[in-house]
């Protein structure tokens, strides 16, 4: 008789299933960073020069200036573990990976993009960094106030387009799972958060 071929081991299976999934580091930069984002965007104290900077505005400015370097961090680390861990293999045809990968491209610039004006904007109006517990950075760049209020209103306006950004990246994904029920959405899900497949018998 000829001998029967081997079924999938379990750990076969599991290393097929984790090759279309991001590991859990990937996962918990994507999902924090979404959260800081939306938390600063929300603390932002936005307005004129003499709003942001108003008494009554401290603690959100504070707060808001905090999370955006935070942010600026975890740009530099989640860009670094992705260059160092690809993308798992997930087959959406050319166009639908074309448009994910200029709407990453586009986050990944504004992730970046953000921080840098907003210190800019902070320091040309000779305004310090006030992070959280009044710890002050700066001004380490000489002023030039008319190009930093332009700077700042450049800031504000990347953080509605990051904001927008967002909310369609996160109705593309939806539309992965609802519509086209591919494991785009779920690629980035925590295990916990979905039913794992059984694995096939051997």
């Amino acid at each position: 008789m000829p001998p029967r071929a081997s079924s999938p081991s379990r750990t076969d299976a599991m290393a097929e299933r984790a090759a279309d999934r991001y590991g859990p580091v990937a996962q918990a930069f994507h999902w924090i960073t979404a959260v800081i984002v939306l938390v600063a965007f929300i603390y932002g104290p936005g307005g004129n020069e003499t709003r942001v900077y108003s008494a009554a505005r401290d603690f959100d400015r504070q707060l808001h200036e905090t999370l955006g370097l935070t942010v600026f961090a975890l740009a530099f680390l989640r860009l670094g573990w992705r260059l160092a861990h690809p993308a798992p293999r997930i087959e959406i045809g050319r166009w639908l990976d074309f448009a994910g990968k200029l709407g990453h491209g586009l986050l990944y610039a504004l992730l970046f993009a953000l921080p840098v004006t907003a210190i800019l904007g902070a320091w040309l109006e000779n305004h310090p960094l006030t992070l959280l517990g009044g710890i002050r950075i700066g001004p380490w760049i000489a002023e030039s106030h008319d190009v930093g209020t332009k700077i700042a209103w450049l800031h504000t306006w990347l953080g509605d387009a990051i904001m927008w950004l967002a909310g369609l990246h996160a109705v593309a994904a939806l539309g992965h799972h609802f519509v086209l029920r591919d494991p785009v959405l779920v690629a980035m899900l925590p295990r916990w958060l979905v039913a794992r497949a059984p694995a096939p018998r051997s």
